[in-house]
């Protein structure tokens, strides 16, 4: 079923403000990133969700947040508890305990 014709057919332009983006919750900013892959919106989102100390993992291919301060530091990675972003199966925010984030895995090319 197609959706009825007096609903918006295209995205409001809005949506190439960067300020815009600030004003999202974190569900959207996901939704924005995961949904609008190759977009302009998809690098606001991105940049939005590192403003707010959220970090991109390359090989996991989803996103994590220090839930407390790591346990352990070096200069290759850090290990603790972290937030991360399950986009595959639930849709939701998961404590990660004892994970070690690698460096090297670190998406860091994208600058806010």
């Amino acid at each position: 079923p197609a959706a009825p014709s007096c609903y918006p057919s295209s995205p409001s332009p809005i949506f190439d403000n960067p300020a815009v983006f600030e004003k999202l919750g974190t569900d959207a900013l996901f939704f924005i990133f995961y949904y609008a892959q190759g977009t302009y919106q998809q690098y606001l989102a991105a940049r939005e969700l590192k403003k707010q100390s959220w970090r991109y993992h390359k090989k996991y291919m989803t996103w994590f947040q220090r839930h407390e301060e790591p346990k352990v530091t070096t200069d290759d990675y850090e290990q603790g508890t972290y937030v991360y972003f399950d986009y595959e199966t639930g849709w939701c925010q998961r404590i990660k305990s004892d994970f070690r984030f690698e460096y090297s895995f670190l998406e860091d090319s994208l600058s806010v």
